[in-house]
């Protein structure tokens, strides 16, 4: 699991400039929507007052997104969140959102890890014979060439059958090709 880093220190100057105090260096609000984008949490200080002012500078970066045209809100939720700052429901709200965001983090986590862990080409009728074609062609193709090394073969595959030529291997690769354009 990747190491969890530190919140990372923006401090705002009087001069409205953000500062990085990791890198010692000015960042902009693109830079500030990078870090985020890449996991980081941020928080924005006022260097002055020493007031928290993330909360400002991250509703700031999605009014500048929205206002490209990278909408992600739906006017529906924008004209919801208006409200729930004038009625009792604003208590609810900031946790609704927030279970909201996690179960959706979460989804995504999910399908991610179950496509790296599962090749949906294997389910295609016909993979195997395929793949064991292509690694008798290549087997026939690099044989006898330096430099070239086959992959071993997988425990449970059979090993490609000895002294194919090459006119056979074409049928045979012709023959699979036919069948995945009757496929299609």
């Amino acid at each position: 699991m990747a190491e969890e880093k530190s919140t990372l220190l923006i401090k705002r100057y009087a001069s409205r400039r953000l500062y990085n105090t990791e890198t010692s260096d000015y960042v902009t609000l693109e830079d500030i929507a990078s870090f985020i984008r890449e996991g980081r949490e941020v928080q924005i200080v006022d260097l002055k007052s020493g007031d928290d002012l993330t909360r400002q500078y991250l509703l700031q970066i999605i009014a500048d997104h929205e206002s490209r045209g990278e909408s992600v809100l739906p006017v529906g939720v924008l004209n919801d969140l208006v409200r729930s700052y004038t009625t009792q429901t604003a208590s609810v709200v900031p946790q609704f959102l927030q279970m909201s965001f996690d179960m959706l983090r979460d989804g995504q986590s999910k399908v991610v890890d179950s496509m790296s862990t599962i090749n949906p080409m294997a389910k295609m009728p016909g993979f195997e014979a395929m793949q064991a074609q292509q690694e008798a062609f290549m087997k026939a193709m690099t044989s006898g060439m330096t430099g070239f090394a086959t992959p071993p073969a997988a425990k449970d595959e059979a090993p490609a059958p000895k002294g194919e030529d090459l006119s056979d291997i074409k049928k045979q690769l012709a023959e699979l090709q036919d069948k995945l354009s009757k496929l299609s």
